[in-house]
């Protein structure tokens, strides 16, 4: 499984990347952009092909849920703090329905003990991260882990089986496709890994 997370700042030519994404078979792309309000994520999301909605996950303005044909909604890890431990309260007015829900994890233990459901979990950062500077890798092994969870960090086209091997059941990259000079040719790479050593 990968999931792709939007670059922060808006780069060059990223609707159109984005919709090849979509083409050659990405199915999880989490539409993270912290500094656009809810009507610039509104506007962006007219931009990507409609049939594409069922495969983009929100991270802000979960309530784009209810306009907007998309896969799920995601807690940052402060957000799942401060929401899901009374998730009743948080979910009343979504229209959740076959939707995903994921969220963000930092340390492998808090994810383990984590009593709420999701659907998979994100853990980082397992190598070091190409898009954040100074953003050390940690080796998380998670094989004692019985959740689904997607390694986050440092992700390339060379050490997809470096995650597989720490029990992870799929990679979250960011860096490695949108600082890539080739992105759509490595996510097809990526894919075809996971295609052929199906986790």
């Amino acid at each position: 499984m990968i999931v792709v997370i939007a670059p922060e700042q808006d780069i060059p030519n990223e609707i159109e990347i984005l919709n090849q994404l979509f083409q050659e078979g990405l199915a999880y792309y989490h539409f993270r952009k912290p500094h656009k309000n809810y009507q610039e994520h509104s506007d962006y999301l007219n931009q990507i092909d409609k049939k594409y909605h069922n495969r983009i996950v929100v991270h802000y303005f979960h309530e784009l849920i209810n306009v907007f044909n998309i896969k799920g909604i995601h807690f940052q890890e402060q957000k799942r703090i401060d929401h899901i431990d009374n998730p009743g309260q948080y979910f009343k007015g979504l229209n959740m329905f076959g939707k995903t829900i994921s969220s963000s994890f930092h340390e492998p233990e808090e994810l383990k003990t984590c009593e709420f459901e999701f659907d998979y979990h994100l853990l980082s950062p397992v190598f070091s991260s190409i898009s954040k500077q100074g953003y050390q890798g940690r080796g998380f092994d998670v094989n004692h882990i019985d959740k689904r969870i997607i390694g986050m960090g440092g992700v390339n086209t060379k050490n997809l089986s470096e995650f597989k091997k720490l029990g992870f059941q799929g990679v979250g990259v960011l860096g490695g496709i949108w600082n890539s000079k080739t992105p759509i040719q490595d996510f097809k790479k990526m894919n075809d890994y996971f295609i052929k050593n199906a986790i």
